[in-house]
């Protein structure tokens, strides 16, 4: 079965890549590391309310069948609902499930103290379910994650339980794409060394991995314009996606996308920035404009707001303060690019 996905990554590995192959996915897999907070808010109730779970599945199926993300990512337990409901039935939208979670990812865990820790491997799918009845149902599409602590002992660890999924996910015919988080303890780096620190890990943890256990893509945090170039530049074998991070301001949300793609990533992977909005199908079709190019990520936020008013939503921040960019990774590249 060929979706846009396998498109698109092709189009990219053969140089033909031009920005409408760029590629977005929803990470509506928040459910693993956060729990009841995990679903967002429904805000077309006053005031608003959190989304049950059931309420968070027809949220994600209305996405899909919006058909403008390219990939879908998901619990393992909430692609099974997504099933029952046919919801990737003769959709263009590749389904994934999260191969693990490391601790790290635990932050949102109400009272929860994990991150004030060097972050150690989880893993709880089971892959060779969840591809048996692909592509009828399940998938065969994960994404594994890694952060590493500069730690030999960690590190390691770190290492080994990727081999581990590798040589699972080689053995039921899985997919995965491969996603390097920022170091998740203050290592004393400056954000630069952070990028730096980072990309070597990247190329270190894949030199010995031959071709048939190499991920589709990879997803890291955006470490500014360098970081980005260096390692989309090192290796066209690989493809480089980001990954969204907080929330922030809608103009975050843009800028984003627009400055990941300038600098040579070929995905944007965002979760909060996403679940997180007051409208989330008119904020997706405004990240694919600014994708392909054809609005400005400022205008798009201006554009975003005149959506809420015709829905009759409130926004979370008024005009004036969505326009901002207040991630300061963003904030040196957009003032170049003015």
């Amino acid at each position: 079965m060929v979706t846009r996905l396998d498109r698109k990554l092709a189009n990219i590995r053969a140089g033909r890549y031009t920005r409408s192959d760029f590629v977005i996915a929803d990470a509506k897999d928040s459910d693993v590391g956060a729990g009841v907070t995990a679903t967002g808010f429904d805000y077309s109730v006053k005031p608003p309310r959190r989304r049950s779970r059931q309420e968070f599945i027809a949220q994600i199926e209305e996405i899909i069948k919006q058909d403008v993300v390219d990939i879908m990512l998901v619990s393992q337990s909430n692609l099974e609902l997504l099933d029952e409901r046919g919801a990737f039935f003769g959709s263009e939208v590749k389904p994934a499930i999260r191969g693990n979670l490391e601790t790290m990812c635990w932050g949102a865990v109400r009272h929860g103290t994990y991150v004030q820790t060097p972050s150690v491997p989880f893993r709880d799918t089971n892959l060779a379910r969840a591809v048996a009845n692909y592509p009828a149902h399940g998938t065969d599409l994960a994404l594994y994650s890694v952060s590493f602590s500069n730690d030999v002992d960690l590190d390691v660890r770190a290492l080994n339980a990727f081999a581990e999924f590798r040589a699972e996910a080689a053995r039921v015919g899985f997919k995965y794409f491969y996603e390097v988080f920022n170091p998740s303890i203050d290592l004393g780096f400056s954000r630069e060394q952070t990028g730096e620190f980072v990309n070597d890990n990247i190329i270190k943890s894949l030199a010995s991995v031959p071709k048939a256990e190499r991920p589709l893509f990879l997803k890291t945090a955006y470490n500014g314009p360098r970081a980005l170039e260096e390692l989309a530049s090192f290796d066209t074998e690989l493809i480089v996606g980001v990954l969204g991070g907080g929330a922030g301001t809608t103009r975050d949300t843009f800028e984003l996308v627009a400055q990941s793609e300038r600098y040579g990533a070929r995905l944007a992977l965002f979760g909060r920035k996403i679940n997180l909005a007051e409208a989330p199908l008119q904020l997706i079709v405004l990240m694919r404009a600014v994708a392909d190019g054809t609005i400005a990520p400022e205008e798009a936020v201006r554009a975003y707001h005149g959506e809420l008013q015709k829905l009759g939503l409130t926004p979370n921040r008024p005009l004036a303060d969505d326009r901002a960019i207040t991630e300061e990774v963003l904030t040196e590249a957009a003032a170049k690019a003015a």
